[in-house]
């Protein structure tokens, strides 16, 4: 069995007790990794601390060439550390429109490689006789980072390569779930990296609410749910701390009537079902008019019928398993929900036999808004169909939801889809697509799905405060 330690100012670091990572296509153990509690925050945060003023004096192009070196690592390692993260989170090596963890590895360096090149000027707001005035982007400190089991790497690399380009250290908290794969890249991190600039502490709740109280810690970034984000926020008020959440979605997806929908099908179907659909920008929602309900729903059945589920391990497979026997439990509470509601299943909904957390690939018909399967983010292989027949109906009933991560409208008038998508009240709105994301343009979500934003000039923004400068002339 492999053994995973913690990493705190640059060595890797025992815990108080160590915990068995599961590998949810068995349902056996893997690994074991070495878990702390809050004396190792404190002594992960003081190492981060102590590191903070050389790293926030280092020359902008010194930090580069050390993100750019990071890019190195990740490819060098790339075999690696694909095998854990589907050995961790069960998804495909290739997957289901080779979305697995071939390329969790690809989208974490091209998002490194991406990032490094980003820069953020000194603004020149005034140079007169008067004055001169800069606007100078500058570190906050500390930054602590708590990311989710379902992208445990590439959400990690999103949330500490901007933080470390920008001149913050890093305290790390990774899902206790799927740690894996984020202590491995940690730890080659330190070939890299000055001892304490970025530092990693498994744990459960107590080691994430330990960061969020932490007055040494200047920033939280978290992607998870919008409970646990609500609480974050609610920690973060003792020291204002600067936070951006990424939280849960509940994307709804329009088909305008008569779009040519064997043509968006497979699109479709792997928007809603890739990575088992656990992703806060999955397509969770099928909104589809009713002269084209019924063909819709028997082309997503076909594919949920033929899709190859399996051990992540096996190139054949294209959908893994649930995560972890929690989240199988909710899906299948939300499967029995469905049927209570009169949902009329295409396809799937029971679990699959075998040891590991398999349910098969479902799709319901004849529900509508106010069935929990609906209202609900299932984050799991299950997806509502909701027939419409008024444009502005369907529009109101997609925003009438607590989350606003992501939506899209999909149709053969491109200018007709795009008008409609804009009047979608989520973060991003995709026309023809659905939940296809990019190092160069911001991500985030409105309503409760969250607080600020990711990638981009914009999302690396948000590691820094605004200095302003003014000389008097």
């Amino acid at each position: 069995m492999q053994q995973f330690s913690m990493y705190i100012n640059g060595a890797n670091s025992a815990g108080q007790k160590s915990i068995d990572v599961i590998n949810p296509a068995t349902g056996a153990a893997f690994a074991q990794v070495q878990c702390g509690d809050s004396s190792d925050v404190d002594r992960a945060v003081a190492a981060a601390r102590a590191a903070f003023p050389a790293w926030a004096a280092t020359p902008w192009a010194e930090r580069k060439a050390a993100v750019q070196k990071l890019a190195g690592l990740l490819e060098a390692n790339m075999a690696e550390l694909m095998q854990l993260v589907t050995l961790e989170t069960g998804k495909p090596l290739g997957g289901l429109a080779q979305i697995g963890s071939g390329m969790e590895l690809g989208g974490a360096i091209g998002w490194t490689q991406y990032t490094a090149e980003l820069e953020l000027p000194v603004e020149v707001a005034q140079d007169d006789e008067q004055a001169l005035i800069e606007i100078h982007r500058k570190p906050l400190g500390v930054v602590g980072s708590i990311t989710p089991w379902n992208w445990p790497l590439m959400i990690a690399i999103w949330h500490v390569i901007p933080a470390l380009l920008t001149g913050n250290t890093v305290v790390i908290k990774p899902s206790p779930y799927t740690p894996t794969s984020t202590l491995r890249f940690v730890e080659l991190a330190g070939s890299v990296l000055p001892a304490g600039v970025m530092n990693a502490v498994v744990g459960e709740g107590d080691v994430g609410a330990a960061m969020v109280n932490h007055a040494d810690i200047n920033k939280i970034v978290f992607t998870g749910s919008t409970p646990t984000g609500k609480k974050i926020m609610q920690g973060a008020a003792d020291n204002l701390k600067r936070l951006t959440l990424e939280l849960g979605g509940n994307d709804a997806g329009i088909i305008l009537p008569g779009t040519d929908i064997e043509r968006i099908a497979d699109e479709i179907f792997a928007a809603c079902f890739h990575n088992n659909g656990q992703t806060c920008a999955a397509l969770k929602r099928l909104y589809v008019h009713s002269s084209q309900y019924e063909e819709m729903g028997q082309l997503l059945a076909e594919r949920a019928k033929a899709v190859v589920v399996g051990d992540g391990l096996d190139e054949s497979t294209q959908l893994g398993p649930i995560q972890n026997a929690a989240q199988l439990r909710i899906v299948e509470e939300l499967a029995d929900s469905a049927k209570a509601d009169g949902g009329r299943f295409l396809a799937g909904g029971q679990r699959l036999p075998g040891e590991g957390y398999f349910f098969a690939p479902t799709i319901v018909a004849d529900l509508t808004d106010g069935s929990r399967l609906v209202d609900e983010e299932p984050f799991g292989p299950i997806v509502p169909l909701i027939k419409y027949d008024d444009i502005e109906d369907v529009l109101r009933r997609a925003n009438d939801n607590d989350r606003g991560l992501g939506g899209s409208v999909w149709g053969n008038d491109v200018a007709a889809a795009a008008a409609l998508a804009m009047r979608l009240e989520s973060g991003t709105a995709w026309v023809n697509t659905h939940g296809s994301i990019q190092p160069n343009a911001p991500f985030g979500g409105v309503k409760q799905s969250g607080v600020g934003v990711e990638f981009g000039a914009h999302g690396l923004a948000e590691y820094t405060s605004i200095q302003t400068l003014k000389i008097a002339r």
